[in-house]
């Protein structure tokens, strides 16, 4: 009997240290979400529909449907366990499944976006292919099937299917097909949408997006949104980037921007639409490598943000985009480039001033102006418009993307960024900034570099923002102080460092040169120093802001 008193004794004392071990750990577990949300600061998006007629203002609830299923749609390509995990996180009331569902929600998916998609819940790792791949698929076994198939490689490459296996084989499968129910949907949505719509333009954008949705070719809808004008509402919905495929850097992510144009701030940038050639001109490229083939038309609006949805509202939010993609589109009629105006203001007041205070150089914090931050992302965008495209490797005619494969768009990014600089300092030559603002443009570049590397150096922006501030503290153009932890930009340096590392990031795209590509990231996309030291004092700080949709409230 004493026995047994003893060993029932011993078991319940063993439970009860598990169960205060089981309660410790998910009190950790509660603490360190709790920090992660931290990091993402709330903000209202609010717009202006007074502009709007009633009919515009039913265009804009149609396409808020529409978008919501973007989202539907991004999450599935992100991880084939997703709905699953988000449907039993919304079961549970517990406070930890709560905030794992916040950030789920945040995240898209259990991976952080900013610790090189950790998990933070459960310990899978995130697929290297996300769900474009079947999650057992290497690199090898998709190059070796093209090799031995190759009649597949335009279905299998292609920006618009997902690779399954069929009875142990690999098959395309096209996006039409495989999300076939809820792209019927959104293109029932823009069709309604089209209805409501007065503008002509605008009517036949929704009209062929709606149809591409269902036969899988989004070309004609893509030129269809480059024709826009005279239109209130600026709206682009589909698959565009590729970020999400980290694999190959092949497979477009859904996504959607609901915005309402700002015709005021609009007319201001016209003027930068006539430069495209010069600033084609003025790369420092070899001459025979330099595009003159993209079409010439560069529409720039400026917009404030009503919703987004899908692959641009997963972690960071986006200050801009230029679309299309798709090369051709290009070379006929160039690119469009949409400036949000309502997220860059509350970025720069929530994020980057507090960062330059703490990063920069006091005697620099006078040259961080809401001007230069908005002008750099302009230029940003204007720059993916401009140099290597389509390109011929060994007479084989070709794409960029396709020669750089995984390490495309941390290439394309950073290229974007340093042109930013490279050809705003030609628009200053050009007359069209006054002199002065060189310093600014410069200064305020450096601090939100640090914005950009909070979101991880393994994420394309972040990484691209590292091979630029290595790059550029090595050649002298950036002096960081090991005594005050401060860093500044030294103006005499800066510009001849800035023109090699131009001339390196578009010569390894003119050339397709992949492994010089995978070369740079590996050697400047790192976590130096400096950098370390700096991102350590930021850790205090919001990384980026959370959307709180104001039409979330009135739709709902």
């Amino acid at each position: 009997m004493k026995k047994i008193l003893a060993a029932s004794f011993i078991f319940l004392l063993i439970l009860g240290c598990t169960e205060n071990q089981n309660q410790q750990k998910e009190s950790e577990e509660v603490t360190m979400l709790k920090e992660k949300l931290a990091k993402f600061v709330p903000v209202k998006i609010q717009y202006d529909e007074t502009i709007l007629t009633d009919r515009e203002k039913a265009v804009l609830e149609k396409l808020y449907y529409a978008s919501k299923i973007i989202d539907d749609i991004f999450l599935e390509q992100v991880y084939s366990k997703n709905d699953e995990i988000k449907s039993r996180l919304i079961k549970s009331e517990d406070d930890l499944s709560k905030l794992q569902l916040e950030l789920f929600n945040i995240m898209f998916g259990p991976f952080d976006r900013l610790e090189d998609n950790a998990p933070f819940i459960g310990v899978d790792k995130k697929p290297l292919g996300a769900n474009f791949y079947p999650e057992d698929m290497t690199k090898e076994e998709f190059e070796n099937w093209i090799k031995q198939n190759p009649q597949d490689e335009k279905s299998f490459t292609s920006e618009f299917t997902v690779i399954r296996r069929d009875n142990g084989k690999l098959v395309a499968i096209p996006y039409s097909e495989y999300f076939k129910d809820k792209l019927t949907e959104a293109s029932n949505l823009l069709k309604e949408a089209a209805g409501f719509a007065d503008n002509p333009s605008l009517k036949k954008y929704l009209i062929s997006r709606a149809d591409a949705f269902l036969s899988n070719d989004y070309y004609q809808s893509d030129m269809d949104w480059m024709d826009l004008k005279d239109h209130n509402i600026e709206i682009v919905i589909g698959p565009y980037e590729v970020y999400e495929d980290e694999m190959f850097n092949y497979k477009a992510s859904f996504e959607s921007f609901v915005t309402i144009k700002d015709p005021v701030e609009t007319k201001k940038l016209e003027v930068f639409a006539k430069y495209l050639n010069d600033i084609e001109k003025n790369l420092p490229l070899d001459d025979k490598h330099k595009n003159f083939s993209r079409g010439s038309e560069s529409p720039i609006v400026v917009a404030n943000e009503v919703f987004t949805a899908g692959d641009t509202k997963a972690g960071v939010q986006t200050l801009a985009f230029n679309l299309p993609n798709d090369e051709r589109v290009r070379q006929a009629k160039g690119s469009k480039k949409v400036m949000l105006k309502n997220v860059h203001e509350a970025k720069f007041e929530m994020l980057l001033k507090p960062i330059a205070e703490i990063v920069l150089d006091s005697d620099q914090l006078k040259y961080v102006t809401f001007n230069a931050f908005f002008n750099h992302t302009l230029m940003h965008e204007m720059s993916h418009g401009v140099g290597p495209g389509f390109i011929k490797i060994n007479g084989r005619n070709t794409e960029v993307k396709r020669e750089l494969k995984e390490t495309y768009s941390t290439i394309e990014e950073c290229k974007a960024d340093i042109l930013g600089m490279y050809n705003n300092m030609f628009m200053i030559e050009k007359g069209v900034y006054p002199k002065e603002s060189e310093d600014e443009i410069m200064v305020t570049f450096l601090a939100g570099a640090f914005r950009s590397m909070r979101f991880g150096i393994g994420e394309a922006h972040g990484g691209g923002n590292a091979i630029i501030y290595n790059f550029l503290l090595e050649k002298g153009g950036y002096t960081f102080d090991e005594t005050t932890q401060k860093v500044k930009v030294n103006f005499e340096k800066i510009h001849p460092a800035l023109r090699e590392l131009a001339n390196l990031i578009l010569t390894i795209q003119a050339e397709g040169n992949y492994q010089g590509a995978k070369e740079l990231i590996a050697k400047y996309a790192v976590n130096s120093s400096s950098i370390e030291t700096l991102r350590k004092k930021l850790e205090r700080l919001p990384v980026d802001i959370k959307p709180v949709f104001e039409i979330e409230k009135k739709l709902k």
